[in-house]
């Protein structure tokens, strides 16, 4: 997703809300799969991929690409591993990081719009 703007900050809010959005999906997957047998569920992280990224204090220019791995919940009799409750939860944490992004992403764009009007 690119957002207008080529600079680290920007870089740094397209990766979050692309991990973000990407999460979101495989969410959906797993919980669209809860009676599905033998169906494993994934979880998605690019938190720690960003992290060490910004440590090292070089973004790359296309940012970091979300990962989706196996998770190592327990199976049940049908061999899916899905708990409903807990994908719920993330799902709902997962909305409120991605509107807490995009509100930082308008309020960039704001301050960016103000400080082009000062001019």
């Amino acid at each position: 997703m690119s957002i207008g703007m080529p600079d680290a900050v920007s870089s740094v809010l397209a990766t979050a809300l692309d991990g973000l959005a990407t999460r979101q999906n495989v969410i959906a997957d797993n919980i669209a799969n809860v009676d599905t047998p033998g169906f494993r569920a994934r979880a998605v992280d690019f938190e720690s991929s960003l992290a060490s990224a910004l440590q090292r204090g070089e973004m790359p220019a296309g940012g970091i690409t979300p990962t989706s791995v196996p998770t190592d919940a327990p199976a049940g009799l049908d061999g899916n591993n899905v708990d409903l409750r807990k994908e719920s939860l993330a799902a709902m944490q997962t909305q409120f990081q991605y509107q807490m992004v995009t509100r930082a992403v308008s309020d960039r764009f704001s301050m960016i719009t103000t400080a082009a009007g000062a001019v």
